[in-house]
């Protein structure tokens, strides 16, 4: 009987393991997920409307998610569609919690020193908080898809893989929102 290290010889070598386009894939490392897309987390939890005020709570939370979870991340999807969801879930239980408690954070008067002049920094931020509370009332399947066709200038096709929606939908979403919040702000714009 030949030995199990004879016949071994005789076997084809076990394939790779990793993708069969020849490319390696390197292991993610916190530090550089964290370089790389803090900024993009930051601006989906705004957009999905975590507050000024705890913006950066929310997410250290999403990033403390993501260090628990990296070594399970297999690669099979793109690193920034992984971080949307954590940070598309952590932004609703922000305001899930919000609405619970029955207030809203206090919003910041305070202006920065800038270029700008007072009068122009007013506007400005009288319209962000006019684009934001027109946000608010979105139902969140549009605001999603809003927020990442618009603010994360996020292609149709790309939008459809990051919330797993076919692309029809997508589209069919995103002319409702954009719709609505023309509608919504000209309305409130008349109103002043």
């Amino acid at each position: 009987m030949a030995a199990a290290a004879d016949i071994s010889a005789f076997l084809p070598e076990s394939a790779p393991k990793g993708p069969r386009s020849g490319v390696t894939v390197r292991p993610l490392v916190f530090d550089h997920v964290y370089a790389d897309y803090a900024a993009f987390v930051w601006r989906v939890l705004r957009g999905m409307g975590v507050s000024e005020p705890v913006v950066e709570d929310a997410v250290q939370d999403v990033f403390i998610v993501v260090h628990r979870r990296l070594v399970e991340f297999d690669g099979l999807g793109s690193v920034k569609t992984w971080l949307f969801q954590i940070a598309y879930r952590t932004a609703c239980a922000y305001r899930r919690k919000l609405r619970r408690a029955g207030d809203h954070e206090p919003l910041d008067d305070r202006v920065a020193a800038r270029t700008r002049s007072p009068a122009e920094e007013a506007e400005s931020r009288e319209t962000l908080t006019l684009v934001a509370g027109l946000l608010d009332d979105l139902d969140d399947d549009k605001r999603v898809v809003v927020v990442l066709a618009d603010i994360e200038e996020m292609t149709a096709p790309e939008i459809a893989g990051v919330i797993g929606i076919p692309l029809n939908t997508v589209y069919t979403r995103l002319r409702r929102a954009r719709r609505e919040l023309n509608n919504a702000f000209r309305i409130r714009r008349r109103g002043r």
